[in-house]
């Protein structure tokens, strides 16, 4: 990450970007803010809506993700709350984590598909994933009607009883989020006004459930992982302007995990990570519906200790779904269970709301980082996704079946890959941000304004951005220069270039009356870099700009139960030991370019020749069937501490 002292903008042709505090709830939520904390201005993300992927990666990437989804069928994604209400079936469950017999089922059917179809449709105007997110919530409503409780799951209260009890149960109130939030997300992306009604239904009923509940007792049941009941609780709160919702999203913190974090005191050793990182979300929105900063100190600290001293290069984070090691000791943890996908996803959304309070290039730089490396690449030519993101050398990608399997990375997967198109812009009043370099268009009709983006990065090493609009205006396009350039970075305006640029990691602030027609070239060099693994400086992993660069190590296994895992399992069965990690003994340095060399740029091909190996390496994200390696043994030494 860049050191913020470094920090600046030069002002000859271009102007500081100033900062902006405010969420992207915050303007429409005015009515719950109480407090000086509440920041006046505000940095948001453009609507889904106004946003089109245009050909290239992502949008490729995007399509295979609706094929997938509409291969699902609504009666089999209702059959378990059918049944639970007590409404005749006669469909095909679908199996493994939406099992029937599984305390998670309910958690895709009724929860991520939801909020993938609403995704779509307002991503890409799929008005068939929007139909059938329809049909969902229609089917979804009459199970809840006629349960007649206000509750909702595709499994009766019995899972509650038994959490609250203290008896064994899988993760009820998890279950129960992500179905809320995908009936949410169907209101307020696709304004299906019945999904409203159901989710503040389930409101109550989650409410009410901790009526006569000790404080203990409330807070032993919480022990259980809950998903983000408080961001969901909260966010309804911001929805329907109601303070009871913000009083029910309380009931979902937990003051032992809470004050550590205020107290900037790194107490996550041992804990379930994406458990975790969900509660930080709510936190955020907590922060941006009511203004009270303590909860924007702890978002704060906790992304920055996480990305900075548990992260690896990928940037995810996380052991056997844990954080095992003390912070910033990584050392001996590479293994298959690296990093788990839901963590990454979690972690992303958590860099857009911090980004819009600091408008503060790093978590930019963060998220493209995981977007390209860890997100990107982990969706097959099926639609199936990834689990576990495996760091031991001679390891290879493994995806979900189609239909026996269902995992929470299953949904957040389908979620990352109907969303491309969100964190590319944001705005603060009439001035732009450009965050991520990626094909695509802006259509903001209120100022009659289209912003395109024409590129082919990462392929190409910069972009372009056309302007046109019938009404000539002056405001600021903001650009990021992201921390991996070089100083040969270059913008130009109408093929001028301009005198001065931003540091890399900042943006470039360009205020100016903008006439149809304008264009805006920015190249962005790439460099090759290393980067060591956290506690272990005889570890480290190559970078081309922000790729992550991974040794091709020969074939993987055929398509099988190596490749695509059935049931519940996320882990194939009869795994091998990892193989030895590639050695690239005397690179005590850190020019990589000594022992890496650029075979191709455009075709982002590269080589490594040491002591009569050679490898080729190519972008992490475009691995696919091969087994690879991400780390390389050097000759350095092993940090002390």
């Amino acid at each position: 990450m860049t050191d913020r002292s470094r920090r600046h903008f030069l002002k000859t042709s271009v102007s500081a970007a100033g900062l902006c505090l405010a969420g992207p709830l915050a303007a429409a939520h005015a009515l719950l803010v109480d407090g000086p904390e509440h920041p006046a201005g505000r940095l948001e993300p453009f609507p889904l809506a106004t946003v089109r992927l245009d050909p290239g990666i992502f949008k490729q990437q995007e399509e295979i993700n609706a094929r997938y989804l509409d291969s699902l069928t609504v009666d089999r994604l209702l059959h378990s709350f059918r049944v639970t209400a007590g409404i005749s079936s006669s469909a095909s469950p679908y199996k493994g984590w939406e099992d029937p017999t599984c305390e998670l089922r309910g958690h895709f059917a009724g929860g991520h598909f939801l909020s993938a179809a609403a995704l779509a449709s307002a991503g890409s105007g799929n008005s068939v994933l929007k139909g059938r997110g329809d049909e969902v919530v229609s089917g979804l409503a009459a199970c809840q009607k006629k349960i007649g409780s206000n509750y909702l799951s595709a499994y009766p209260t019995d899972i509650f009883e038994h959490l609250a009890q203290g008896k064994p149960a899988w993760a009820p109130f998890y279950t129960y989020h992500k179905i809320m939030a995908g009936l949410l997300d169907m209101h307020q992306l696709t304004g299906n006004t019945e999904a409203l009604q159901i989710v503040e239904g389930m409101a109550v009923w989650a409410r009410d459930y901790f009526t006569g509940i000790s404080t203990d007792q409330r807070l032993r049941i919480l022990r259980d992982e809950y998903g983000g009941m408080n961001e969901v609780l909260v966010n309804l709160a911001a929805v329907t302007k109601k303070d009871r919702y913000i009083e029910a999203a309380h009931i979902f913190e937990q003051p032992g995990f809470l004050d550590p974090l205020h107290a900037r005191r790194d107490e996550l050793q041992g804990l379930h990570a994406n458990t975790h990182v969900p509660k930080i979300i709510g936190a955020a929105h907590m922060y941006e519906v009511t203004g009270d900063r303590r909860y924007r100190e702890i978002a704060e600290y906790f992304l920055a200790e996480v990305l900075d001293a548990r992260s690896y290069v990928i940037g995810n984070t996380s052991q056997d779904e844990h954080w095992k090691s003390p912070a910033g000791q990584l050392e001996g943890t590479l293994v298959w269970t690296n990093a788990e996908c839901c963590v990454a996803y979690n972690l992303m959304k958590l860099q857009r709301h911090v980004f819009g309070w600091t408008a503060d290039a790093r978590w930019m730089d963060a998220y493209e980082r995981a977007l390209f490396n860890c997100r990107l690449g982990t969706q097959n030519a099926q639609g199936l996704k990834q689990y576990f993101f495996p760091l031991a050398a001679g390891y290879w990608r493994a995806y979900n079946s189609p239909e026996e399997s269902f995992w929470c990375c299953t949904g957040t997967g389908a979620e990352e890959f109907a969303k491309f198109a969100d964190t590319i812009y944001f705005r603060r009043d009439r001035d732009i941000f450009v965050n991520q370099f990626i094909a695509s268009t802006l259509t903001w009709k209120d100022e009659d304004l289209v912003l395109q983006q024409v590129t082919q990065f990462p392929r190409e090493q910069g972009t372009t951005l056309k302007v046109r609009s019938s009404r000539p205006a002056p405001r600021a396009i903001h650009v990021r220069i992201p921390s991996w350039t070089t100083e040969d970075a270059q913008v130009k305006i109408n093929g001028r270039p301009i005198e001065a640029i931003a540091d890399p990691g900042s943006y470039l602030s360009i205020r100016r009356i903008w006439q149809d027609g304008d264009t805006i070239s920015i190249d962005l060099p790439m460099k090759l870099c290393q980067e060591p693994l956290p506690g272990d400086d005889s570890v480290a992993a190559a970078l081309y700009g922000p790729l992550v660069l991974a040794a091709n190590l020969g074939p993987g296994p055929a398509d099988g139960p190596m490749r695509v895992i059935h049931g519940r399992d996320t882990v194939p069965k009869d795994l091998p030991v990892a193989s030895a990690m590639p050695k690239v003994a005397g690179a005590q340095d850190t020019e990589t370019k000594h022992w890496i060399q650029v075979a191709s740029a455009p075709d982002l091909n590269f080589t490594c020749s040491r002591d009569n190996q050679k490898y080729d390496l190519i972008p992490m994200y475009e691995i696919q069937d091969q087994r690879y390696s991400v780390y390389w043994q050097t000759g350095n030494s092993k940090q002390r501490t």
